[in-house]
């Protein structure tokens, strides 16, 4: 697939004026920049657009729509590349409307799914992992397209079909118990891979947020109120509505996502702060409402530490500023601090491993400069010579990674670098 013009242009643009202040960074911001465009995105037989992961041959709504974020400011200068990312918000809507439960989807029906236990199957379904992030994903994706381009012809029924899908299992899994039919088993896998309780997960009781079955990482939840993902809930329902009232003569479904967007913000506020003896009242990461509490933090977003960026937080909020000292502690079970880097890694990839999206979602979150330029040269150091991103490395030895290819942490990097070039 021919790589839209005006995202070489700016690639060249950017690369030449990050010289000037970041000349260490010059060799491997294009690569970056460029790397899912040019790597993960197809076009299919019928004209529509698909993003793979990277080392999967499936589409992530989560990935798929951080893998884009950072070309949407962009749009209005290319029309490929407009057609490219509103055939994407196409193809979400049409995968969420097929099954809002699933997290991951085959470019066309195949048998190479997994073959799990669960209440609904589909050929198009690569993963039926239930995440709530991966409904907000797709919402974020066509609120930031729609805000920078007024391009209304994505306002189709199909539009509309998922934001009221998506509404309906939020305030459906607000009572996941009690209502909710989804269940997900898998055999012969880590337990982080599956659901315990006959695939429903651990009891909670209801607080006002959603539940959620899966984190970011796509391991399971042990306490199904997953904060951040609630935080980004918060933060994609009030996009719905200006997306509803934009698009649509839907007062209905409008006040539907500002009212659910109010009941999971104050279930955030009343279940979800935690009164640290050492930091004060900080986020948890996870609760069951009945009084069970996760505190830690993963590098996948939406992470805690990545609430400025999801807009549920200002970055000098204090609860936030008491959360981020948390996270960037000892306390924090997944902080770690070795001789090459120090940073969040996550349960997904073990002990002793930093995730490059953690050290650039913590650069992208500061108020602190030496902090940034830290973050900066520790990302600008540990690429163990492939000048792109990895999942995660050895705090000890960036040569020790996972991942070579992945487009999700390339594009995010690529975003911090073009705010540092635009200040």
């Amino acid at each position: 697939m021919e790589t839209p013009k005006i995202l070489l242009k700016k690639a060249d643009e950017i690369t030449e004026k990050l010289k000037v202040k970041y000349p260490e960074l010059a060799p491997f911001f294009k690569n970056c920049f460029l790397n899912t465009i040019e790597t993960t995105v197809a076009k299919l037989d019928d004209g529509g657009y698909f993003v793979i992961t990277g080392d999967i041959p499936a589409m992530w709504l989560r990935d798929s729509a951080s893998q884009l974020s950072h070309y949407i400011r962009y749009a209005n200068e290319d029309e490929d590349l407009k057609e490219i990312i509103r055939s994407v918000i196409a193809k979400h809507a049409y995968y969420i409307n097929i099954d809002p439960y699933a997290n991951a989807f085959n470019a066309v029906p195949n048998s190479k799914s997994h073959k799990d236990e669960t209440d609904f199957y589909h050929d198009l379904i690569w993963e039926r992992k239930y995440e709530v992030d991966s409904l907000c994903a797709s919402i974020y994706l066509a609120y930031q397209y729609y805000m920078q381009t007024l391009d209304a012809s994505i306002f189709t029924e199909e539009f509309h079909d998922m934001l009221e899908v998506i509404i309906a299992v939020f305030k459906l899994e607000q009572n996941h118990f009690q209502e909710s039919r989804y269940f997900f088993n898998r055999t012969d896998c880590p337990e982080t891979d599956t659901l315990p309780n006959g695939g429903k997960g651990n009891e909670v009781a209801f607080t006002g947020m959603t539940w959620s079955g899966f984190r970011p990482s796509d391991d399971r939840c042990v306490y199904g109120y997953l904060v951040p993902s609630n935080m980004m809930a918060v933060c994609a329902l009030k996009k719905a509505a200006e997306l509803l009232n934009a698009g649509y003569e839907d007062t209905r479904l409008e006040s539907e996502c500002r009212s659910l967007a109010f009941d999971i913000d104050e279930g955030i506020k009343t279940h979800g702060v935690y009164e640290h003896e050492k930091f004060g009242k900080i986020y948890a990461y996870e609760v069951d409402g009945k009084g069970d509490v996760r505190l830690m933090d993963d590098a996948n977003s939406p992470s805690l530490l990545s609430a400025p960026y999801l807009g549920y937080a200002e970055k000098d909020d204090e609860i936030y500023l008491n959360t981020r000292k948390f996270i960037l502690s000892q306390s924090n079970p997944w902080y770690f601090e070795g001789s090459v880097a120090k940073g969040v890694g996550s349960p997904h990839t073990g002990l002793d491993k930093i995730w490059h999206i953690a050290l650039t979602m913590q650069a992208l979150t500061s108020l602190d400069e030496a902090e940034i330029e830290e973050c900066i040269n520790m990302l600008t150091t540990t690429h163990a010579g492939t000048f792109l991103m990895h999942e995660s490395f050895n705090k000890n030895d960036d040569t020790d990674f996972t991942r070579p290819w992945f487009a999700w942490a390339n594009s995010l990097f690529a975003e911090l670098m073009i705010r540092l070039s635009d200040e």
